[in-house]
């Protein structure tokens, strides 16, 4: 062989090409076919989520549960001045839950709160929100309110039961309930409202004054 590089006879030296193993090529296949089935399946569960927490969201929802029906079943008097009034009542497999919310302005909320928890009890604030998106079994965003255990700012909350309240409001109390006090705007205030159903009740047709 020359110095050149090429053979005695001229002909250009055969170069040896690297193949790799049959094994590896398909090992990286199989890794790659794995990848895309994780991720079409994340994406899938992710789709499954969004459509189950949907379905919990619209489902099993009563008609004819009108806020003065709930309020009835609660024993929570809406005053006069309350505006803005809504309510809604949900069949669940344990207990049912019935919300209840209406708007006052700040002073008069202030007063009837008053009037519903014992005398010195102290409504005290949200030091621990729950995350944007919480959803919890009955959710006030069926009633297109957001759901007052994610607010922090101008939020009061206490729990009531019926047993030994004595308080003005309190005293015609049937259930225990969840009260949320949220003044959203400068002198206006909405009252939330959730309490456990058991047993369940019926709400009376829809469009039927209660």
């Amino acid at each position: 062989m020359s110095s050149s590089g090429k053979t005695s006879g001229g002909e250009q030296p055969v170069r040896r090409r690297c193949r790799v193993p049959v094994a590896a090529v398909v090992a990286l296949g199989f890794l790659a076919c794995v990848a895309a089935t994780i991720g079409v399946v994340a994406c899938v569960a992710d789709d499954v989520s969004a459509d189950l927490a949907d379905q919990e969201m619209t489902c099993c929802w009563e008609d004819g549960a009108t806020p003065a029906w709930m309020s009835g079943q609660l024993g929570i008097r809406i005053p006069e001045a309350a505006s803005d009034r809504r309510a809604g009542y949900k069949v669940g497999q344990r207990y049912d839950t019935g919300l209840l919310s209406f708007v006052l302005p700040s002073e008069e909320a202030e007063t009837y709160t008053g009037r519903l928890i014992e005398k010195d009890t102290v409504m005290t604030g949200n030091s621990h929100p729950e995350q944007e998106g919480y959803r919890p079994a009955a959710a006030f965003g069926h009633l297109g309110l957001p759901e007052p255990e994610t607010l922090v700012q101008e939020l009061r909350q206490t729990s009531l039961c019926p047993d030994g309240l004595a308080s003005p409001e309190g005293k015609n109390l049937q259930r225990c309930v969840d009260l949320f006090a949220h003044e959203f705007a400068p002198g206006t205030t909405r009252i939330y409202i959730r309490s456990t159903i058991e047993p369940s009740v019926t709400p009376p047709p829809a469009g039927q004054t209660p």
